[in-house]
C-alpha cells in the first residue's frame, strides 16, 4: 500500500467515527437521559407544596422517568442499529465517465 492509500483509509475511518459519534439518536438520547435524571431527582425530593400543586401527583418524578425511558430507548436504537459509514466524497472514475449524474436523465 502506498502512503496515499493509508492516508485515505485513515481519513475514511476518522469520518466514519465522527459520523457515528454525532449520530442524532445519540445526541437526543443523551440529552433525554441527562434531563430525565435531573427531573427524576427533583421529583423524588419534591415537597408537599409541589405535590399539592399537581393535585397529589408526583408529576416531576413521572415526567423524569418518562424522559429517562425515551432517552434510553434512543440510545438502545442507536446501539442496535448503528449509522452506516458515509460515502467517500471523492469522485471516482465511473462518475467522471458518466458525466457525474444519472445516465437516464438528459
Amino acid at each position: 500500500m502506498s502512503d496515499e492509500d493509508l492516508l485515505s483509509d485513515n481519513e475514511e475511518e476518522r469520518r466514519s467515527a465522527a459520523a457515528r459519534m454525532f449520530d442524532i439518536r445519540r445526541v437526543i438520547g443523551g440529552l433525554f437521559v441527562v434531563y430525565g435524571v435531573i427531573v427524576t431527582l427533583v421529583g423524588a425530593f419534591d415537597g408537599s407544596a409541589a405535590i399539592d400543586k399537581a393535585q397529589g401527583v408526583r408529576i416531576n418524578l413521572w415526567a423524569g422517568l418518562a424522559m429517562l425511558t425515551v432517552g434510553l430507548l434512543f440510545l438502545l436504537w442507536q446501539w442496535l442499529s448503528p449509522a452506516d459509514a458515509p460515502e467517500p466524497t471523492g469522485s471516482s472514475g465511473e462518475d467522471v465517465e458518466n458525466g457525474g449524474g444519472d445516465a437516464s436523465v438528459r
